[in-house]
């Protein structure tokens, strides 16, 4: 896979503010408040910064956290973690390993068959309907 660099001015030209600052800076939107949080549309959920197919919605579920949350990515290298210990707190970060955008946080506490909820911020993403 070949990765997609960038300067920070590119991303800051192709890129929002407050996408830039998720994806780039590893913010996080507030819960509850991203477009697909609660959205239930059937689809392909790619990387907003360069693309790469991520999650697919059949492994999408309402985990109750105010984000959208997902049991497994679409294919195993399409994700990187990294321990984060930012806030006090040690957890999984996941980043595309395309081009390095912060996605959200990868947790123990999901469902069957995997057991994993990853936590990933609606701004970090795009959806392509299946009926497009």
């Amino acid at each position: 896979m070949k990765k997609v660099i960038k300067t920070e001015a590119q991303w800051r030209e192709q890129l929002d503010p407050e996408t830039y600052h998720i994806t780039r800076e590893a913010g996080t939107e507030r819960a509850f408040t991203g477009k697909y949080f609660d959205c239930k549309e059937k689809g392909t959920y790619s990387c907003v910064c360069c693309g790469e197919v991520l999650f697919f919605s059949d492994a999408k579920y309402d985990s109750g956290c105010g984000w959208p949350s997902f049991f497994q990515p679409a294919s195993d290298d399409v994700i990187e973690e990294l321990t984060d210990t930012s806030h006090f707190m040690v957890r999984t970060e996941v980043r595309c390993h395309k081009c390095d955008s912060h996605l959200g946080h990868v947790f123990t506490d999901g469902p069957a068959p995997t057991g994993l909820r990853y936590c990933i911020n609606s701004a970090s993403l795009t959806l392509k309907s299946d009926s497009e």
